[in-house]
């Protein structure tokens, strides 16, 4: 039966920075508890990585990074919901960044900018000053699975920790049905 750990070997991630990403390797103090495992890099999109390695699609979490802006002003966040939900990017996400026009940022861009890969984009490490928008039934849904900031490794952690990153701000964020 499909769990948040499904047959993957999670190791303590402070014990094995070399998985992820760098920002993500400096940041590993901010989250204690989590735990870090090698994955097959291909595999790293939500619905083939939870096929594989038998990991229930309700215990991943998706983060994604939008792109603001309001006159002059702009900014990126990261936005966190449950694998089966998805994310009120023009609406609640728009209104809690106080902007008048949101898009999903550019990956090239957010590389750059987070030193991550596309498809292990992770809240976890972030840079300084970017806000981490997380799903209030990410906060509850106990252990959860994030991205490494590589596609070639996944986090384990509580869903809790993440409200306790620096810039975290907990609200509800998907989109009812």
């Amino acid at each position: 039966m499909p769990s948040a750990e499904g047959n993957l070997t999670w190791e303590p991630l402070a014990e094995r920075p070399d998985l992820v990403a760098g920002p993500v390797a400096a940041a590993a103090p901010l989250v204690p508890g989590a735990r870090v495992a090698e994955i097959d890099a291909t595999l790293a999109d939500t619905a083939a990585f939870c096929e594989a390695y038998d990991v229930a699609l309700e215990a991943s979490a998706n983060c994604v990074v939008v792109h603001g802006r309001r006159g002059d002003d702009s900014t990126y966040a990261a936005v966190m919901v449950l694998a089966t939900d998805k994310a009120d990017v023009n609406k609640t996400v728009r209104k809690e960044l106080g902007m008048r026009k949101m898009s999903f940022a550019d990956q090239p861009t957010v590389e750059e900018l987070t030193g991550m890969s596309q498809g292990g984009i992770t809240p976890v490490g972030l840079p300084e000053g970017w806000p981490i928008l997380v799903d209030d039934a990410v906060v509850v849904a106990g252990p959860v699975v994030i991205g490494g900031g590589v596609r070639g490794s996944k986090i384990l952690l509580d869903g809790a920790a993440l409200a306790d990153l620096p810039g975290a701000r907990v609200l509800p964020l998907a989109i009812q049905a």
